[in-house]
């Protein structure tokens, strides 16, 4: 525990029910739902009688919940979370990030943190290390292809695993343009790993050679800006809402202008409430950029039991794995796909598909 004039710092027990119980009603009361699972660590800042003053937390190398009680704003509180944070965080990561809302921004900027982008009313997302947004629009300098057109694609997938769907999706923008550009979504949440999603999409479109595929890092469908794709989400609310903008908004200011791209492919969404509300974010804000929004009507095999399109889907792939019915659905795979799940490699994805109780995972 460290000691300044006016406030201590205590880390959080998690085990703890009456602590966590005590933080939880706290940022409820300034309206922020907590819950001790959704993070690796979080520190309470006590005033000198003893009552909370603020908290943060962080998930990975993204801050969450930085929080002033409103008394104490305007004094030292929220540079000794933040700094408190930094000091932990710095040591395992290069970068880190902060959500917050756009007029706490200027606190974390005081600090060394840069804006990112933001989406009013709530969220600006702002990072802080020796990494920064500038070093991803350099990796993708470098995978930019020379060539002197303005007919320039892209397409977003996280491939979960890598479908006839999203090969005909890529088919389709590759035919229609001279360049696209396929960003594989970087982060590890999904139950099939980067590693063997960046591999079969590789794999897959080898035979197209105006398509570039480039990774996601942090700043496309990411923890740090757009967390609640990762979550079973059965609507979509404000929050999921705003986060999609987020997302879309740091493609337009930072990515467009990098490679030139003029155009954003997206298959029609039947089944996922938060990917339909990220393409109606699409379309709201990318024209702005000078980006079109191209929605193609997603692939079917034959049809379903109520005689209704059987629309491909990566959630169906990997329910049929779970319920032990891969058979079932290989029609809907690429060959380099289908030999991957049929083959050892896969072998510990299937398993913990087969473990699971249900399907937690959206894409």
């Amino acid at each position: 525990m460290s000691h300044s004039a006016l406030y201590h710092e205590e880390t959080l027990n998690p085990q703890n029910p009456y602590a966590v119980k005590k933080l939880t009603r706290f940022l409820s009361s300034l309206g922020f739902q907590y819950s001790a699972s959704d993070v690796d660590y979080t520190m309470i800042l006590y005033d000198a009688q003893g009552f909370i003053a603020g908290t943060g937390s962080y998930q990975g190398q993204i801050l969450k919940y930085v929080v002033v009680e409103p008394e104490h704003r305007g004094k030292n509180a929220a540079s000794l979370i933040v700094t408190h944070l930094i000091k932990i965080l710095m040591t395992r990561y290069q970068q880190m990030f902060a959500f917050t809302r756009p007029e706490n921004a200027a606190v974390f900027e005081g600090l060394g943190f840069q804006e990112v982008a933001t989406a009013e009313p709530l969220y600006t997302l702002l990072e802080f290390g020796y990494r920064s947004i500038r070093d991803y629009q350099t990796y993708l300098r470098r995978h930019k292809a020379h060539q002197a057109t303005s007919n320039i694609a892209s397409i977003v997938m996280n491939c979960n695993p890598f479908s006839n769907g999203h090969k005909f999706l890529i088919e389709t923008a590759a035919s229609e343009n001279d360049i696209v550009y396929v960003f594989v979504v970087e982060e590890d949440r999904s139950v099939f790993p980067f590693a063997d999603r960046w591999h079969l999409v590789n794999e897959g479109i080898r035979h197209l050679p105006n398509v570039i595929s480039v990774k996601g890092g942090q700043y496309v469908v990411s923890g740090a800006t757009f967390p609640s794709y990762f979550l079973q989400k059965e609507s979509v609310d404000q929050i999921v809402e705003y986060q999609t903008r987020l997302d879309v908004t740091i493609f337009a200011k930072h990515i467009v202008p990098v490679l030139g791209i003029n155009k954003r492919y997206v298959g029609t969404e039947p089944y996922s409430p938060t990917t339909q509300a990220y393409n109606t974010a699409m379309k709201r804000i990318l024209p702005s950029y000078g980006v079109q929004v191209i929605e193609v009507e997603r692939k079917a095999e034959g049809t379903d039991t109520e005689n209704k399109p059987n629309y491909i889907s990566a959630t169906k792939i990997r329910r049929a794995i779970q319920h032990d019915r891969l058979s079932t659905i290989l029609h809907f795979l690429p060959e380099t796909t289908r030999k991957y799940l049929l083959s050892d490699a896969s072998q510990s994805v299937r398993a913990a598909l087969t473990a699971r109780s249900g399907d937690k995972l959206i894409r």
